[in-house]
């Protein structure tokens, strides 16, 4: 069966390649959760659109991933959240929420799979967010939650 990623899969492929795996393992567990799709002709003019936001968001060396820390580092990340009397939110800071701030702030666009929150942020105020760039880079910084 013949597939084209949509997400990295270990020790299959990166995003936008074409794959060919088994009946089963591509039927029962890739497309169901969203980690392939059928190929087809048509389906392959968009691996281009993939590839090219996969490339937008990639770190390229350790020099750009240090350029990248110091960026993110430098930034002040705010994010506006819904909040009662007490300073309690309603829901939670996701990792999508953070990614978004940080791009409102100027910072380069990241992947949410990369951001790692400590504990969940739950209240006002300041909290120590990470993002992993490389498996050895990572950024650390903080992120001001304030009443929206």
């Amino acid at each position: 069966m013949k597939l084209i990623l949509t997400q990295e899969v270990a020790g299959l492929g990166v995003p936008g390649e074409i794959v060919e795996v088994k009946d089963g393992y591509g039927r029962n567990f890739l497309v169901p959760r969203g980690f392939a799709f059928a190929w087809s002709k048509g389906a392959e003019k968009q691996i281009d659109g993939i590839k090219r936001s996969r490339d937008a968001r990639a770190i390229r060396d350790k020099g750009h991933a240090a350029e990248v820390k110091a960026q993110v580092e430098a930034l002040r990340v705010t994010v506006p959240a819904k909040a009662g009397e007490a300073g309690r939110l309603f829901g939670s800071v996701s990792a999508s929420d953070i990614v978004e701030a940080i791009k409102a702030a100027g910072g380069p666009q990241l992947d949410k799979r990369s951001v790692t929150i400590e504990s969940a942020i739950k209240t006002l105020g300041s909290h120590r967010v990470s993002v992993a760039l490389l498996p050895d880079v990572t950024a650390s910084f903080a992120v001001e939650v304030v009443s929206a």
